[in-house]
């Protein structure tokens, strides 16, 4: 594998000396381009591009050649973990992902097998070995996989839910069931995830999209346990080099001393947590993933860059941060102005990042 030209991103992960605060946008290889758009149509369908390594590499690749971005991050999707389990993933036009055989019984958990990541996810490995063969080095590749608790909602719910009625009833009446699941999954998910890096992922990063939703002790028990067992079982170094782990709760802010605590290197923020708070809290034990709120994007650029100064500002001196969105960047984002975004991050932290090289 060639040696990197840019480590900034993992540099900032392991809180090392950078020259600029790294940058790279959840969601950057995606339907905001229009260029991703024609790769999709192409395709057929979204798991369709999901399944070809080769597209899979040029639609991730797209952001980095329009924006100087510090990271590529593989195009994937958390539900290929639950699809390779049996349950028969499927997109409905304008209502996201479906599954055609939820679980809702304790027979159901039963069933369900844990994936082979090789064998059940070989196009994931076979996309991760080709990016990083077509990156060259440019920059280092993420590796992602959605939380258990995460993946759960969409696997017993059905697809996407706005009041997450049957995992709750669940989670409150059969406990026991809903473990057997979460257990179930953070075993496939460590595999998986170790699979991406042992393929060539640099870093990983588990995204918990809904743990937000919980009750303090809910979040400790049904997501956050999950995702520390996983920390736990990840492939420490590869090729001689540490391999990051970034955890993400979405609305995980008053969660952060928690998060922080289970060994991962960095935690994400989302924009409903103040950065400096953040780094008062935790930034001594990991780095800090964050927190532009996406709709920034849909400001003039002098007003994004604004936003960015303002955050840069807050973070303060130093490494151990890695600039990005607070969650995805929306599809109606002009890409111009996620460029601008990209640019300003580079120019704005110049400043607070001399005399710590």
């Amino acid at each position: 594998m060639a040696a990197l030209k840019n480590d900034r991103f993992l540099r900032a992960l392991l809180k090392q000396p950078v020259d600029v605060t790294p940058v790279w946008m959840m969601r950057q290889a995606g339907r905001y381009l229009p260029e991703y758009k024609a790769t999709r149509s192409s395709a057929g369908d979204f798991m369709a591009l999901c399944q070809n390594p080769q597209l899979a590499c040029e639609v991730t690749l797209q952001p980095l050649d329009r924006f100087p971005l510090d990271a590529a991050i593989l195009f994937s999707d958390i539900l290929t973990v639950p699809d390779a389990m049996g349950l028969g993933l499927y997109f409905e036009q304008g209502e996201g992902p479906r599954f055609k055989k939820p679980i809702r019984t304790e027979a159901d958990v039963n069933a369900l097998p844990i994936p082979d990541p090789l064998a059940d996810l070989g196009y994931v490995m076979d996309a991760v070995k080709v990016i990083r063969q077509e990156l060259n080095g440019r920059v280092p590749l993420i590796g992602f996989a959605g939380s258990p608790w995460t993946l759960a909602t969409y696997m017993i719910e059905g697809g996407s839910t706005k009041d997450f009625r049957v995992i709750k009833a669940m989670l409150y009446d059969q406990p026991e069931v809903l473990h057997q699941l979460l257990g179930k999954l953070a075993q496939a998910v460590t595999a998986y995830l170790n699979a991406q890096i042992e393929a060539g992922a640099q870093a990983v990063q588990i995204f918990d999209t809904w743990g937000g939703v919980l009750s303090p002790a809910a979040y400790q028990a049904f997501s956050l346990s999950y995702m520390k067992q996983i920390v736990d079982g990840l492939i420490k170094q590869q090729d001689g080099q540490p391999v990051p782990v970034i955890l993400f709760t979405k609305n995980g802010g008053q969660w952060l001393e928690k998060i922080a605590a289970t060994g991962c290197t960095a935690v994400g923020l989302d924009w409903t947590t103040e950065i400096n708070n953040a780094r008062a809290r935790i930034g001594d034990k990991v780095a800090l993933q964050g927190n532009m709120d996406p709709c920034v994007l849909y400001a003039s650029p002098k007003r994004i860059r604004e936003e960015v100064a303002t955050i840069l500002k807050a973070y303060g001196n130093g490494s151990g941060h890695v600039f990005n969105l607070g969650h995805g960047i929306h599809q109606f984002v002009k890409p111009e102005h996620a460029g601008a975004f990209v640019e300003a991050v580079h120019e704005l932290s110049q400043p607070y990042h001399q005399g710590h090289l």
